[in-house]
């Protein structure tokens, strides 16, 4: 009887949503597994591209963190998969596809053990052993590139590059971009800087077009009346780099001067003329060719430049000028009082250059060398958007391989030959443990799958060959071949990718597995909902009673 008189405890708030249990764990899962179905059919050099349609555009894309990015997700279980593509893209800058189906795929070969009843906290033991056990032995088949001439190093970066390309927009040019990220990668040296790489994109012409500048090259800015008298081409000028303008100010609105002798206005305005030319004379002085500024050259500077033999640019976009200065050894300088040689800056050769329907002023040959242009070119806005993103994929991957220098065969080769060794582990393993760490090695299988599938050959023919080839002791390195649909050797053929690429995705698919294993239930507060329908609500009946009002006032007068 007394527990019938038991009082109702409420602890959360009316209206609050709150889902526990199994349930929610499986309901996690499938939110996951939907999020990596979007981007599965872009795994690979045979991998689909998707159209995203959105208030800022259309955006034609395969790779999966601009994807991720774009798909706007608001499941919080599903948007753990978002922040690892979006880590893996800013660490390590490709991969990102390949991390979000891993992490997919453990909690999909989680799923039966959680309806069945097992603790979560056994899986995430047991993956955590296995992805620690997955990253050491990627580590241990990992090829160095280390201690090799700056020629081999180069075609071996190449590689790299043209591996990263093979699954994007322009991979049928793979050569062509490959060489020239590599170029610009070992142009900026070791500055970690990614800005010191410009890609400036021009529409029209084909890809072949494009081409990489060994400086800075950068739009012709607006220009006033004068500009076409100024030379274009100029040999080791000296570079004069401003923040300043060079322009008669107009006068501030209501300003008010007070004169006693109206022949005072004239010396007013003489002075105002005196600052100007005084400023322009000490930029001559200098013995600067060329005057860069990033607030605005007026037209009459523009003109006594020209009159002068100088060439010189305003409103030019900070990053643009810090590269400029980086190249060319010059310093950005705030007044053109006392500049000594020390702070400009030199270049063998600068020119003004028409690219499609556009003027460049290409600046090469700096001595310092520290910064490189690619210019690409295109038929459409969207395709040379997409070109923009695969070029970023590829010069972090350089930059990652020049700096961690350890390779490994891709074509999903590493994935079998972790697989493998996992599962043979798990048979030393006694207890429940065993089947977990068997799914994990299962879920690694799903790279050469997805990429079979991809490109329309039969996965299970392919695996069960890759199977048997790894199996064998000798095929660490076999991968799925794309062009014939059957094996081949990934590292005889250069299919690679920085090992780093790999170690990264593996741990965090893991981590974000285990995190979303561990989550059994979740509370949605309605607070910030009802406060928007609240506001909502207030303001129709708000905007009706002034409009009443008004109506009768209007009509009464």
């Amino acid at each position: 009887m007394s527990s019938m008189m038991q009082p109702q405890i409420i602890l959360l708030k009316e209206g609050t949503d709150t889902s526990q249990g199994r349930g929610q764990m499986l309901s996690n899962i499938s939110a996951c597994t939907a999020v990596a179905d979007t981007v599965r059919t872009t795994l690979g050099p045979r991998g689909m591209d998707k159209l995203i349609h959105d208030d800022k555009g259309t955006t034609i894309s395969n790779d999966g963190a601009t994807i991720m990015r774009l798909l706007d997700i608001i499941h919080p279980a599903a948007k753990v998969l978002v922040d690892i593509a979006k880590s893996q893209d800013s660490e390590v800058g490709d991969g990102t596809t390949t991390v979000v189906l891993l992490a997919s795929e453990f909690m999909k070969e989680a799923k039966p053990y959680v309806e069945d009843g097992v603790h979560p906290h056994s899986l995430i033991r047991s993956y955590r052993m296995a992805g620690n056990m997955a990253i050491q032995r990627v580590k241990e088949l990992a090829v160095s590139i280390e201690g090799k001439s700056l020629e081999e190093k180069k075609s071996l970066l190449a590689k790299c590059a043209a591996t990263t390309l093979s699954s994007k927009l322009i991979g049928g040019e793979k050569e062509f971009f490959a060489s020239m990220v590599v170029d610009a990668v070992l142009a900026i040296g070791h500055d970690d800087r990614l800005n010191l790489i410009g890609i400036k994109k021009v529409p029209g012409g084909t890809m072949r077009d494009s081409f990489l500048v060994n400086g800075v090259a950068f739009k012709k800015t607006f220009s006033y009346a004068g500009f076409e008298q100024q030379p274009k081409k100029f040999l080791n000028p000296k570079i004069l780099l401003l923040n300043i303008e060079l322009e008669l100010k107009s006068e501030k609105e209501n300003a008010e001067i007070r004169l006693s002798d109206p022949l005072q206005y004239q010396s007013i305005v003489d002075a105002e003329w005196n600052i100007i030319y005084d400023k322009l004379d000490k930029c001559v002085q200098s013995g600067a060719k060329i005057v860069l500024s990033r607030l605005a050259i007026g037209d009459l500077a523009t003109q006594y430049f020209a009159d002068r033999d100088i060439f010189c640019a305003g409103r030019v976009t900070e990053e643009d000028l810090q590269r400029v200065s980086s190249a060319s050894g010059g310093t950005v300088q705030t007044s053109v009082n006392n500049v000594i040689d020390e702070v400009l800056g030199t270049c063998e050769v600068f020119e003004e250059k028409q690219v499609g329907n556009e003027r460049f002023n290409i600046f090469s040959g700096c001595p310092s060398g520290q910064t490189a242009t690619i210019v690409l070119r295109g038929g459409a806005d969207q395709f040379i958007e997409e070109a923009e993103r695969s070029l970023h994929d590829a010069i972090m991957i350089v930059r990652r391989a020049v700096k961690n220098s350890t390779v490994v065969p891709g074509g999903g080769a590493i994935d079998m030959e972790i697989s493998k060794y996992l599962r043979q582990h798990a048979r030393t393993i006694a207890g429940k443990s065993q089947f977990f760490v068997n799914s994990f090695a299962k879920a690694l299988e799903v790279i050469p799958r997805q990429l079979c599938d991809n490109a329309g050959f039969d996965a299970t023919d392919v695996l069960n060959k890759l199977r048997q080839k790894h199996a064998s002791g000798d095929g660490a390195n076999y991968g799925v071949d794309i062009n014939t649909g059957g094996i081949a050797d990934s590292f005889a053929n250069f299919v690679w990718e920085p090992a780093v690429v790999k170690i990264n995705a593996i741990n965090a698919a893991t981590e974000a597995a285990c995190l979303i294993l561990s989550v059994d239930e979740t509370v949605k507060n309605p607070k910030s909902e009802s406060a928007q329908g609240d506001a909502a609500a207030m303001g129709g009946r708000g905007g009706g009673g002034m409009r009443g009002r008004g109506g009768r006032g209007m009509r009464r007068r």
